[in-house]
């Protein structure tokens, strides 16, 4: 449900107090997708080299059972770059939800960054969306009336638990992808899991 462009400041002020109020706005999980669902391979966009993580179509089954709306927030330079197209990426996610359909395991939304500072054309310009910073989030809060401070960021890089807290939301760093290498230099506030389905048991715990 997004606001009416038409509607003044507070009337739009008061109808967002209402959803809160009335318990109407939804907590979301943000996954990050290469690490954290699938096994980290340069550049992927083939679905032939896709691989799930070990329980990450469990995690999302979980997630999903859990009543969470889950939101995939990736960054894919690799658009910017020349090395493939937006296509390419919506055909890969089309690939992942037919295999976590199979699990009976779904994502709500997928938003994805095809910019880079060093891409081509309109890629390189200066964006929101890639992260850290929580363009693809707050798009997301937009769209489905999202919660951000109920929410969580999951993902195996810095720049992911950058963009949740920037966003408001909680963050929780997997060591899988580069996360164990990049657990290193977190702080000791981070929360870390092993992996995407520790991470959301981790969550499902925390939140009862």
């Amino acid at each position: 449900m997004l606001l009416c462009m038409n509607c003044s400041l507070n009337q739009q002020v008061k109808f967002h107090e209402t959803i809160v109020a009335e318990g109407l706005m939804k907590r979301a999980v943000f996954l990050d997708r290469d690490g954290t669902i699938n096994i980290e391979k340069e550049y992927l966009y083939q679905a032939a080299e896709f691989e799930f993580i070990p329980g990450a179509p469990e995690a999302i089954k979980l997630l999903n059972q859990g009543g969470f709306t889950v939101v995939v927030v990736t960054n894919q330079s690799g658009v910017a770059r020349g090395y493939y197209t937006e296509e390419d990426v919506h055909n890969l996610h089309r690939h992942i939800a037919v295999e976590l359909a199979r699990s009976g395991a779904h994502v709500d939304e997928w938003l994805y960054c095809p910019h880079h500072p060093s891409g081509r054309g309109s890629y390189a310009l200066p964006c929101n969306c890639r992260k850290p910073l929580p363009g693809m989030l707050h798009e997301a809060a937009a769209r489905h009336n999202i919660n951000l401070e109920e929410s969580t960021m999951i993902g195996d890089k810095l720049a992911d638990i950058e963009a949740g807290r920037a966003a408001g939301c909680n963050t929780i760093l997997v060591c899988t992808g580069y996360g164990t290498e990049e657990k290193q230099h977190a702080g000791p506030e981070t929360v870390v899991c092993d992996d995407l389905l520790s991470a959301v048991k981790y969550l499902m715990k925390s939140s009862n």
